[in-house]
């Protein structure tokens, strides 16, 4: 498997640079220079396969060589231990719920993956790894949870202090052992520009090697696109005078699960149209809009995993859509996504009316997409569509409760880290501050 940077096309690595590396020198982001195209067999016979094994298949394909089929279908089995079921609201809208794994929130699928992938392209090295990831909420969970306990590797994990919900903040900083929580005095674009500037320094890299689990890094989006296959496996076969148009209503912030939906659609899987949802952070739908990228800081939100100003991904949805000029570029992009944003009071208001009319639990996120899909199927009424739910309510406890008024019941992996310690390091935003802190405690 090739891959290019976004920022100088014609520098290529193979897979393993490009997942042990994380980010190009260039500050670009990885990309594959081929998305191969799924035998239409596969695809029309998708009811036939599990869930590992469809992400052994496209995983197969997309990776093109990069390690052997003998040791990819264990990685497979080890990553992929948890299930993505469908929830039917009505005829038209469906709930994925990608939940279900061990830190309660859609990125364990790529966290596990990547861990596992990591670790055998690591087994040889004499040196260990750090992984340096900043998270607004679900990625920093994820990692720490996909990664606990991983031989040669470490995990150094900056969150915006005060910007994560307090069980979300639990699951970052009581692990210990090989996982480090840093606390940033910022928002979530300070810490994910610390991350950055970290990959770029070259005094640094040369001190230790590092590594990133953030979605900038290939290997979180490669696992992300399974479980679109997944979802479509269970809708039920249209009408063949009645088709529907099947759309994916995505929950966006740093945009990297919309991107391997993308990725999905280039592989072959039949996606009509992709509903970018957002709350007030809405950059995104701004330029699909107007045609104008316009990042500015981050504003906290009730959905926080998606408070995001500056989205890392939007570069490599561009590749996606590049035409002879930028407004080739745009056209092609909002032919294929639409887009939404929405305020806290929305939000809540949409979590508590689905709540009374379905008596189906969302968090705020999931609530988010509820919204867009809502807005989207208004003026596209021949339409059937999946949300991605990205995360189990429990985990934004306080503020489910206080819309609903009424107590949840909280998953025991959750309730176990209640009376457990917090453990981090505060720092300023300051990359001398983290550099230092990097430097002590890893050279």
């Amino acid at each position: 498997m090739k891959l290019y940077s976004t920022k100088t096309k014609n520098h290529l690595v193979e897979l393993q640079e490009a997942v042990l590396k994380g980010l190009p020198d260039d500050n670009g982001l990885y990309m594959p220079v081929e998305i191969p195209e799924l035998d239409s067999r596969f695809l029309k016979s998708l009811r036939d396969y599990s869930f590992q094994e469809i992400a052994f298949q496209v995983s197969l394909n997309l990776l093109r060589g990069a390690l052997p089929a003998a040791e990819l279908r264990p990685l497979i089995a080890e990553a992929m231990t948890f299930p993505a079921p469908l929830v039917q609201l009505n005829d038209k809208q469906y709930i994925l719920e990608l939940f279900h794994g061990p830190s309660l929130a859609f990125k364990d699928f790529g966290a596990r993956f990547m861990a596992q992938l990591m670790s055998y392209f690591n087994r040889n090295a004499s040196k260990e790894l750090v992984i340096l990831v900043a998270t607004s909420g679900d990625t920093g969970g994820a990692v720490a949870a996909g990664f606990y306990k991983t031989p040669g590797i470490k995990v150094v994990i900056l969150y915006p202090s005060g910007k994560v919900s307090p069980l979300q903040e639990k699951q970052l900083t009581t692990l210990g052992h090989n996982i480090s929580a840093i606390e940033v005095q910022g928002t979530f674009d300070d810490c994910q520009a610390l991350v950055k500037q970290a990959f770029l320094d070259k005094d640094l890299n040369q001190a230790i090697r590092l590594s990133s689990a953030n979605s900038i890094n290939i290997a979180r989006l490669i696992p992300q696109s399974f479980y679109y296959f997944e979802a479509y496996k269970y809708l039920p076969e249209q009408d063949f005078y009645n088709k529907q148009q099947t759309v994916f209503c995505v929950p966006s912030g740093n945009f990297g699960n919309l991107t391997a939906g993308l990725i999905a659609q280039k592989m072959g899987l039949p996606i009509d149209h992709f509903i970018a949802a957002t709350n007030v952070n809405d950059v995104v739908p701004e330029y699909l809009s107007t045609g104008h990228y316009n990042p500015r800081p981050s504003i906290p939100t009730l959905s926080n995993a998606m408070d995001v100003g500056n989205p890392s991904n939007f570069a490599r949805m561009l590749e996606f859509y590049e035409g002879t000029d930028k407004g080739s570029t745009w056209n092609n992009m909002k032919n294929n996504i639409s887009a939404y944003a929405f305020s806290d009071a929305d939000t809540s208001q949409t979590l508590k009316k689905v709540w009374n009319k379905h008596q189906y639990l969302m968090d705020p996120h999931t609530s988010v997409g509820y919204l867009a899909l809502e807005a989207y199927q208004k003026t596209h009424p021949n339409s059937r569509g999946i949300i991605l739910s990205t995360a189990h309510p429990a985990k934004f406890l306080e503020s489910v409760e206080r819309i609903l008024e009424q107590k949840i019941e909280i998953p025991k992996q959750l309730a176990d880290l209640i009376p457990l310690e917090k453990q981090s390091t505060l720092l300023p935003v300051d990359y001398t501050a983290l550099k230092d802190w990097l430097i002590n405690n890893y050279k």
